[in-house]
């Protein structure tokens, strides 16, 4: 399989990576391939086999072209400043010109690198696995984000809490620059790196950007629209340091994440979070903190920092109108509306304050607005069906059929999320041998607005995930 590498990133400063090669894998064994991805990506995979798959995914085999670094970066973790983080344990390979545009090629769990901190470098299949599935899902549900190409197990043990399965998950991503990169270069007050990477992102994801305030202003746009996604299907990404936020505008970094079941603004997952800094609701929020830090990075760059501090605080203070009009048009069209009202808002909230009383399941009380089966999830009848009478008055008002609302909502409002308790079960079956759960979990996520009434269900009282965990 020839892959068209063309590595930009590579061509940048020594002091941006460290150039490294995958640590070779014992018996790297393919789990699975994403060969609808590897179509849009335009790689071929004519007379490759899994064992070639295998030997390529698992980086033991360094294709043609390929110019493997570790990525250098720090970050606030949980608000606490790390001034040197960078790939602990992925190796990107290389960047490669496709149909869709540039895309990093990364491995993910492939050793050992001068930012390992300590760490083995490697990751386990459940971590691998979930991010498979996750990211996969998100790209189905139509939310910017990194995608799995390849998982490989490794033949390897990994040492946790205790032994478990290796593997690698190759990832796929516009970029892997992240908020975090530029934090890295502006902690070690080098103005030139600085300069160097602004230009490379806005020549890679916004060429229209004007400098590095037109710079702020396209990544702010980008993660308004993405964290009122991530909203409107009841995702939680689990762990949104500054390391974490991508400045393509993708999701990345599946660690601790979830989708809600129960819907509750201040839900977590985390195992991590214990103060619920990343909690649902606090998602928008911390997004425009992790922003003000990118805005920070960027001061230098100007030739009047100081005067520059008034301009870059109001492109900041545009995250909150972008994040509020494009959550109400989600939620809009969640309720199957297309004319826009000032009550949308309120009325798309109202329904949710509604839904929290009884932590009500979020995905089946918005796919049951379309069927009529709604208020058979709802807890507090009297409070759903006054609302329900002022939603109807506002369909009647709008300018689409009723038959055309509801197509709306069935495209609009996924049947099939990947569910805690599923994401769960998949793994348990993986590590014992069956991969039976992680084909019917793709195959359904993949179609995610067609019915499916097991996967759709929610959890039983005894399978109700309460902690997610971080991936290492």
């Amino acid at each position: 399989m020839k892959i068209p590498f063309d590595n930009s990133y590579a061509l940048l400063p020594d002091r941006f990576f460290a150039r490294q090669s995958p640590t070779p894998v014992a018996e790297p064994e393919l789990f699975a391939l994403n060969r609808a991805l590897a179509f849009d990506l335009g790689l071929t995979l004519d007379n490759w086999g899994d064992t070639d798959a295998a030997q390529l995914f698992s980086g033991n085999q360094i294709p043609e072209g390929a110019d493997p670094l570790a990525a250098a970066y720090a970050g606030h973790q949980f608000g606490n400043w790390v001034p040197q983080l960078g790939d602990g344990r992925a190796v990107l390979l290389g960047e490669i010109v496709t149909p869709l545009g540039r895309r990093d090629v990364q491995l993910k769990g492939a050793g050992r690198t001068p930012w390992s901190r300590g760490g083995d470098g490697r990751a386990w299949l459940g971590p691998v696995l979930r991010e498979y599935v996750v990211s996969e899902a998100m790209h189905a549900l139509g939310i910017p984000t990194t995608r799995a190409l390849a998982a490989v197990t490794t033949g390897e043990t990994v040492w946790r809490e205790a032994p478990l399965p290796g593997a690698i998950l190759t990832r796929v991503a516009a970029s892997h620059i992240r908020v975090g990169t530029f934090q890295y270069f502006s902690a070690r007050q080098d103005v030139e790196a600085l300069r160097t990477l602004t230009d490379h992102v806005i020549a890679r994801h916004y060429p229209d950007a004007d400098g590095p305030e037109g710079l702020l202003s396209a990544v702010v746009a980008a993660q308004a629209d993405l964290i009122a996604r991530w909203m409107s299907v009841g995702f939680i990404h689990g762990v949104m340091n500054t390391d974490n936020m991508a400045l393509s505008g993708e999701t990345i970094d599946y660690g601790p994440c979830a989708f809600m079941d129960g819907y509750h603004p201040a839900r977590k997952f985390s195992s991590i979070d214990r103060f619920g800094r990343y909690a649902f609701d606090q998602q928008p929020d911390i997004a425009v903190w992790n922003l003000s830090q990118l805005a920070s990075t960027l001061l230098p760059l100007f030739p009047d920092p100081e005067a520059a501090i008034p301009r870059l605080t109001e492109v900041l203070n545009g995250f909150a109108p972008l994040f509020r009009d494009r959550w109400t048009a989600l939620f809009r069209a969640k309720l199957g509306l297309t004319r826009d009202e000032e009550e949308d808002a309120t009325l798309a909230s109202d329904l949710l304050k509604i839904m929290s009383r009884g932590e009500d399941d979020f995905t089946l009380v918005f796919r049951g607005l379309g069927d009529g089966t709604a208020a058979e999830h709802i807890t507090d009848r009297p409070a759903f069906d006054a609302w329900s009478s002022r939603w109807q008055a506002r369909r009647s008002r709008d300018e689409t059929s009723a038959a055309e609302q509801v197509a709306l909502m069935d495209r609009t409002n996924p049947a099939v999320i990947p569910r805690n308790h599923r994401i769960e079960e998949m793994i348990e079956a993986a590590v014992a041998g069956d991969r039976q759960p992680f084909d019917r979990l793709t195959a359904a996520l993949a179609t995610p607005f067609t019915e499916n009434a097991e996967l759709a269900r929610a959890p039983r009282s005894d399978e109700i995930v309460q902690a997610t965990f971080c991936g290492t």
